[in-house]
């Protein structure tokens, strides 16, 4: 545990006032290039340990927040404070917070998504993209995204489950939180998360009874502390804001992202076979709605920045050098 003292040491902790909010987020190297580190579902800032060190070793300034509704950031009630316009608006608030006019964003999951999403809003903001996990979809515009997952996957998908004010909390609180990390962060099914009848998520999902190399005891632990002090609602609402992004996104109907753009996919992640993102991604749609994409597959599983630092460091490193 000592060593993951001196280990949070390394990074500069603070709070930063930004559209309404007050946000935290961890900061290594003072100068240089502006990169954005994003995370994603169930995760914090601590997500990106391994590629603030590594990126900050090599002259860049690197800002890790915990998002709304996420560890020391604030967490609004409402899930209507939550879509995807409210996350873009955070972001931007950072950038101006340190007085830079672009930066380079990675996202991974959740954190992909307001990745793509800064770039289609504020393309004259970002310099360039890299998305972990999460290619960028599409808007369908005859159907929400709520009534799409049921239609495809049934009540027992998770994204479902999680649309209902107070289910998922009352489910997680079952058990410890270190468990509750265990069941997300090591998922080692390729297919999509769906429950079978009459049975939660969380009691659907394996505890698994070791840990792989990437991952310890120690780090699950500083996930745990900090969702046992914010709980799950905030992140919840990220999915809860879900429709009311679709009918916000309207104008955006068919928009296109033009600005470079790299997408790092595991090959063991959830639903990259059974839901395919693998013949969406090697398919034209994506490479239609964002032209300017470089596409790397890696053997790995959803948090792929965790279980393959060095990989997916050395791949941010090659963009960020190339558009430098």
């Amino acid at each position: 545990m000592e060593m993951m003292m001196m280990m949070m040491m390394n990074f500069n902790h603070h709070r930063i006032k930004t559209n309404g909010i007050w946000m935290h987020v961890a900061e290594q190297g003072t100068s240089g290039p502006l990169v954005l580190l994003l995370h994603g579902f169930p995760e914090l800032w601590f997500s990106w340990r391994h590629q603030m060190t590594y990126l900050a070793g090599r002259g860049y300034h690197v800002v890790a927040p915990d998002l709304r509704g996420y560890g020391d950031t604030d967490s609004p009630l409402s899930p209507c404070s939550y879509t995807i316009f409210h996350v873009v608006a955070d972001l931007i608030g950072l950038l101006d917070h340190f007085g830079e006019q672009q930066a380079f964003v990675v996202g991974n999951d959740w954190g992909a998504v307001a990745a793509w999403h800064l770039a289609l809003f504020r393309p004259d903001r970002v310099k360039g993209i890299i998305c972990l996990s999460v290619p960028y979809v599409p808007r369908y515009p005859n159907i929400r995204p709520s009534e799409s997952f049921n239609q495809a996957f049934g009540s027992g998908f998770y994204i479902s489950q999680f649309q209902e004010a107070g289910r998922a909390e009352k489910a997680f609180a079952r058990y410890d939180y270190v468990t509750v990390m265990k069941k997300f962060f090591l998922i080692n099914k390729p297919d999509q998360l769906i429950a079978p009848p009459g049975m939660e998520i969380i009691d659907y999902l394996e505890t698994p009874s070791f840990l792989p190399p990437w991952i310890t005891e120690e780090e699950l632990q500083i996930y745990a502390d900090k969702f046992l002090e914010s709980g799950f609602t905030g992140p919840f609402n990220h999915y809860r804001a879900m429709d009311l992004n679709w009918e916000l996104l309207a104008p955006w109907q068919g928009s296109k992202i033009t600005v470079p753009a790299k997408l790092i996919v595991g090959d063991k992640d959830i639903g990259f076979h059974s839901g395919g993102t693998k013949e969406y991604i090697e398919g034209n749609v994506l490479k239609n709605l964002v032209p300017n994409i470089e596409i790397v597959l890696l053997d790995g599983h959803h948090f792929i920045q965790q279980e393959k630092p060095q990989e997916v460091s050395d791949e941010i490193l090659s963009f960020l050098r190339k558009l430098t």
